[in-house]
């Protein structure tokens, strides 16, 4: 059967998000659908979109635009270093794109050109980094920053008042418009969780992989999930974003 699999953030885990694809015994047929934050934390950012490049080849894969990927494309199109973004681990990126060639450089590019800043599925399911905030969709956003920095969609799920029924007018509107929604962008392990976390409809799969935390990846259909080791056990001369 075909797959939908959904991975939370990598921030430049590359050998942490290689074991994940062997955990899962991934099938020719399988969605890999990935919520952003590529890049920034750990060493080998770089070498996560060389891999994704080559594995969109032979498998579907849909990348969303994250928070930290926008950081990313800003420099490499112009050259000018973020002071804040270099702060949050684009410091190990830069270093990761070292000697790298104008026709590689240019392929990353195109990579980060074309990622999506939602996808929204067959079964009404949406796939978004950050979140919205328009009670029309995202497709009437009107910052189009809030696909990848946005946290209120997240605070709201994980905060309602389990008593507010759907068909109250209450209830938040923004969740209505989905079946379920799928992010990443704010850590489970914020909240000491080291495994996807529900709020009412929404699943957060941004289990801290480029802090303390494992590389996550679930099956949307069954919920079952797959983790990582902690991947700073791949790095253990790293501190990630553990700054």
């Amino acid at each position: 059967m075909k797959r939908t699999l959904v991975f939370g953030d990598i921030h430049g885990g590359f050998k942490a998000l290689i074991q994940l694809l062997e955990k899962i015994d991934l099938s020719e047929n399988d969605r890999l659908i990935f919520l952003g934050d590529y890049v920034d934390g750990w060493s080998e950012s770089a070498q996560v979109i060389d891999f994704l490049i080559d594995l969109a080849q032979k498998q579907e894969c849909i990348f969303i635009r994250g928070n930290h990927d926008v950081w990313c494309h800003e420099w490499l199109q112009n050259s000018v270093v973020n002071e804040i973004w270099f702060m949050h681990g684009g410091e190990s990126t830069i270093k990761s794109y070292q000697n790298m060639d104008l026709s590689r450089k240019q392929k990353h590019l195109d990579f980060f050109i074309n990622m999506k800043d939602y996808f929204v599925d067959e079964n009404s399911n949406l796939f978004i980094h950050a979140g919205f905030s328009s009670m029309h969709g995202p497709e009437k956003e009107h910052y189009q920053s809030n696909f990848s920095w946005d946290r209120t969609l997240w605070e709201m799920a994980l905060t309602m008042d389990k008593r507010i029924k759907k068909d109250s007018l209450l209830y938040p509107k923004r969740l209505l418009l989905f079946n379920e929604i799928y992010i990443g962008h704010t850590p489970t392990i914020h909240y000491n969780v080291e495994t996807p976390m529900q709020g009412c409809n929404v699943w957060n799969i941004d289990t801290g992989a480029g802090f303390y935390g494992k590389l996550s990846c679930m099956d949307v259909e069954s919920k079952k999930f797959w983790q990582s080791d902690v991947v700073q056990t791949f790095y253990p001369d790293e501190k990630g974003r553990n700054k």
